[in-house]
């Protein structure tokens, strides 16, 4: 008959022995980190939200303007192609027995819907220009919503940390690190 020990490593004594001390007397320094915790963890999860939201939006900006650039370039085609019929037309003109005023006139008609073109083709390359700008303007949002997200990460780690050693040093540096967290969605907030 094998019977199972259960030998707790001294790890595990300390913290059961902290543990229970510190329910005894009232332990308000683990109480304030475990609240502290609990906000960041909070925030990290809101920080999380926007910096979804902010790469998202950056993808479907960059997506449009590939979109409309794909449609500039349509549209510089068919600029080519009508140039292409102009110097057709032209040609034509010097070909002996042809009705070149026939030709004459598609030359300005070709002229005409060439210009027609090429301001649509220059009007959708301003438009794509927009969106890649938009699409890079969501990005650099969305690295400061990483930003702060990391800085509140490491927050929280260093919260557990000084649960763990009751080290003031580290509680401190934990809230400066969920501070610099704030600041830094703070930024992105206001698109800086």
């Amino acid at each position: 008959m094998s019977e199972a020990f259960e030998v707790p490593s001294p790890h595990e004594k300390h913290l059961e022995h902290t543990t229970e001390h510190a329910h005894g007397r009232g332990d308000t320094f683990a109480s304030r980190i475990a609240v502290m915790t609990a906000i960041m963890a909070t925030v990290g999860a809101m920080l999380s939200y926007q910096a979804g939201s902010s790469e998202s939006t950056a993808a479907m900006d960059k997506n449009n303007a590939a979109i409309i650039k794909t449609e500039a370039a349509n549209q510089w085609n068919y600029y080519q192609a009508k140039s292409s019929r102009q110097n057709l037309a032209e040609l034509a003109t010097h070909i002996p027995g042809v009705d070149a005023a026939h030709y004459t006139d598609e030359i300005e008609r070709y002229k005409k819907q060439k210009e027609d073109v090429r301001k649509q083709a220059e009007k959708l390359e301003a438009t794509s220009r927009q969106w890649d700008q938009k699409s890079e303007q969501a990005l650099h949002q969305h690295h400061r919503w990483a930003q702060a997200m990391t800085a509140i990460q490491i927050a929280i780690s260093l919260a557990a940390i000084t649960l763990l050693t009751r080290k003031e040093w580290l509680k401190r540096m934990s809230y400066t690190a969920g501070a610099v967290a704030v600041v830094l969605g703070s930024l992105a907030s206001l698109h800086l």
